[in-house]
Parts: structure tokens; sequence; C-alpha cells
């Protein structure tokens, strides 16, 4: 890898590491009601992003409200490439 290519990567973050990244700005909010949420992966041809859901989350009769429009939206927001978010 020459130099130039080498500063072309550095600051380029992959889908994968830009979902952690909202994820780890959403998952305050949750854990404060006791929950918390983790990036289980991706799949580029999809779209689709697979989480876990924990805590009172994981039972919460409101966590499909949360997943679809919380975490699905900042997500699909700060990321074109996720098409659909699914908990796990």
């Amino acid at each position: 890898m020459t130099k130039k290519n080498i500063k072309k990567n550095v600051g380029k973050k992959s889908v994968e590491d830009k979902i952690k990244n909202i994820l780890e700005k959403i998952r305050p909010s949750l854990q404060m009601d006791g929950g918390d949420v983790h990036f289980v992966g991706f799949d580029k041809k999809s779209g689709e992003v697979k989480v876990e859901l924990t805590g009172h989350c994981a039972h919460c009769p409101m966590s499909a409200i949360t997943l679809k429009q919380g975490i699905e939206a900042e997500i699909k927001k700060a990321v074109k490439a996720v098409k659909e978010v699914r908990a796990i």
C-alpha cells in the first residue's frame, strides 16, 4: 500500500463502524431505562442490521417501537446502506 492509499483510507469508516458509532450514541438512553443494544452483524447484500436488545428492552412491550422509530431511524439517517434493523 502506498502512502497515498494509506492517506485515503485514514478517516474512512466501514459501514459496520458507522453503525456501531450510532449505537454507542443511542446506548445511554436505553441504559437509563435498564436496557441496552448490541451490534450483531450487517449484511451488505440486503442492507440488514441485526442487533440484540438486552435488559428491560428485551422484554418490553414497547421494544418494537424503540427498535423501528428509534434505533432503525437513527441508523438509516446516518448510514444510507442500511435498509432495515432487526432484533434477534
